[in-house]
């Protein structure tokens, strides 16, 4: 800016440069929350991402599907340090899915890449339905479909790293299933498990945590899985 000098020139200094050191400690120092990195769309894909690999195997095929999620670490080595997925690929020799699979993929890497709170892609992929039907896992948990299977994968991996946190079972439900699976196998002449898991013989779907692990005990049917009862 120009300034037009009115008065005489009485006297004059030079102004030296100032150290480097002693403009940075007179500069404002920037508060540790703005220093703290947080996901957006816009922050570049590192060289190297940390990932965790899922199998996925269905009665729907004879091979299996393999979802890998890789994860970008934000404030490494701070108190701010966070682990959060970037980007998901899936991969199997069966190439029939594979169109629908690549978009999938590309969807949820990009909502990944928003950030932000993504738990809930686990309840919208898995509120999906084959109209062909579905199929039980192993363990006897019933999946409505691959995609919603994939959901599941995903669940698993948010709950690894800390997004989800495990609701399970209390100390007093605990005791009450366990209470119910003792009394019910000691009534059982043989103790047996179908094929669908660990559960007994002859136990109903649960419509809480769609695991085959219903049984009906004094009048209630109770789940050995997830402690849902319902008296009839």
């Amino acid at each position: 800016m120009v300034r037009k000098i009115e008065r005489k020139i009485v006297g004059y200094k030079v102004l030296k440069d100032e150290p480097a050191e002693q403009v940075a400690s007179a500069a404002p120092e920037t508060p540790e929350e703005d220093k703290v990195v947080h996901l957006h769309e816009k922050l570049e894909r590192p060289e190297m991402l940390v990932g965790s690999t899922y199998k996925i195997k269905t009665p729907l095929s004879e091979h299996a599907l393999y979802v890998t999620i890789n994860d970008i670490i934000l404030n490494g080595g701070t108190q701010h340090e966070l682990r959060r997925p970037f980007e998901i690929f899936i991969n199997s020799k069966n190439m029939d899915h594979f169109q629908w699979i690549v978009a999938l993929t590309r969807i949820i890497s990009a909502v990944f890449r928003k950030g932000g709170d993504v738990t809930f892609l686990v309840e919208e992929l898995r509120s999906v339905f084959d109209p062909r039907g579905g199929y039980f896992k192993k363990g006897g948990k019933y999946m409505p479909s691959l995609v919603a299977e994939i959901g599941d994968a995903i669940e698993c991996h948010l709950r690894m790293i800390g997004m989800l946190r495990d609701d399970g079972l209390d100390e007093h439900q605990k005791k009450l299933v366990a209470e119910k699976r003792a009394q019910y196998e000691s009534t059982l002449q043989s103790n047996t498990a179908d094929d669908a898991g660990d559960f007994p013989d002859g136990a109903q779907l649960c419509l809480k945590c769609n695991t085959k692990a219903a049984i009906q005990m004094d009048g209630c049917l109770t789940c050995l899985n997830c402690g849902e009862s319902k008296c009839g």
